[in-house]
């Protein structure tokens, strides 16, 4: 009876009938990639999905076993000509002198004050977690995410001045839709502060909070007015780096990725962990080849080197994406 019914359809509406079924063809064979250029990485990442999404096949893996974590800087947005996040910082710092008169005349802050960036950062490590904490702490969870979210949606790139939130990587983004639409549950693992990326990563990424795994300082449970606050305090709690980063995602995730995506040697750690699991497993540093579009730069740069990675990718057979020959667009079209 339904299929006498079917086929009177078909005979009453056949312009509608094969307009449905082109559709169907076209979203099926729509490419996932379209940035990708049709080349080793693009085709080695769609025979991995096929292979651990197909039923039938000797590397079908569960939906709930498909992890992929990827870093951020470098890995889904740039980097250059240094981490976004301590753009952030530099600006805090220039919106708190006003009620710190002492930082005219202390040092990194003096130096950044003068707009004397290179001096300020020559105290290494020690200067970096100096400005951190002091931009960073003393003011609730909620109130550090209302300071990022308005800084995020007018701060733009002092050379390309396209929001940093629109120098994303238009490949990668197609990327994590793929996975997704493949049951993959994707997690940002990176050495940038959690509570930096938390507020923006969902609406940029699709990458909900709970899914974002990064360093963080300690916070402090506190009763404020009548009110549960946490207090954000001036220590360390996690650095979400190099060894720290197979820590954190044990720790948060509690399953090894299947996946991993980097871009330097401080994600090799992340890409030994997850390639150091049962197969199949896919491993993909993103290699920064494109001077033109982007910036070119690996074993050398002080920011996001790429040596010990680079070449134990070689050594190990895993993917790395040349930006110029394998992307045929950078950054998604400006608004």
């Amino acid at each position: 009876m339904l299929q006498k019914r079917h086929n009177r359809l078909i005979w009453l509406y056949p312009k509608a009938f094969l307009l449905v079924l082109f559709s169907v063809t076209v979203a099926l064979a729509a490419d996932p990639l379209p940035s990708w250029n049709d080349g080793t990485a693009k085709q080695s990442i769609l025979a991995f999905v096929e292979k651990v999404t197909t039923p039938d096949s000797a590397g079908f893996v569960p939906v709930l076993e498909r992890i992929a974590t990827f870093d951020n800087d470098g890995t889904l947005w740039a980097e250059q000509p240094m981490y976004f996040q301590l753009f952030f910082t530099l600006d805090r710092v220039r919106e708190m002198a006003p009620q710190h008169p002492e930082w005219k005349d202390t040092e990194p802050f003096a130096s950044l004050l003068k707009g004397d960036v290179k001096a300020a950062l020559a105290g290494g490590d020690k200067a970096i977690l100096e400005i951190v904490m002091a931009t960073h702490a003393g003011m609730s969870t909620i109130e550090f995410e209302k300071i990022v979210k308005k800084w995020i949606a007018t701060a733009r790139h002092p050379e390309t001045k396209r929001l940093f939130t629109e120098m994303v990587y238009q490949p990668m983004l197609e990327l994590l839709a793929y996975l997704r639409a493949n049951g993959f549950k994707t997690f940002i693992v990176s050495g940038g502060g959690i509570e930096f990326m938390r507020p923006w990563a969902e609406k940029v990424y699709g990458i909900p909070p709970e899914q974002v795994i990064g360093s963080s300082i300690k916070t402090k449970f506190e009763m404020r007015d009548g009110k549960p606050v946490l207090i954000r305090l001036a220590e360390i709690n996690f650095i979400d780096d190099k060894e720290g980063k197979p820590v954190g995602i044990n720790a948060h995730i509690g399953r090894r990725p299947i996946a991993a995506f980097g871009n330097s040697d401080g994600d090799l750690q992340m890409l030994q962990w997850t390639t150091g699991g049962e197969e199949p497993r896919l491993a993909l540093y993103v290699h920064h080849t494109d001077p033109e579009r982007e910036w070119a730069y690996d074993r050398t740069s002080h920011v996001g080197q790429l040596d010990k990675g680079l070449d134990e990718a070689t050594e190990k057979g895993w993917l790395v994406v040349d930006m110029k020959a394998d992307w045929n667009s950078i950054y998604p079209p400006e608004k």
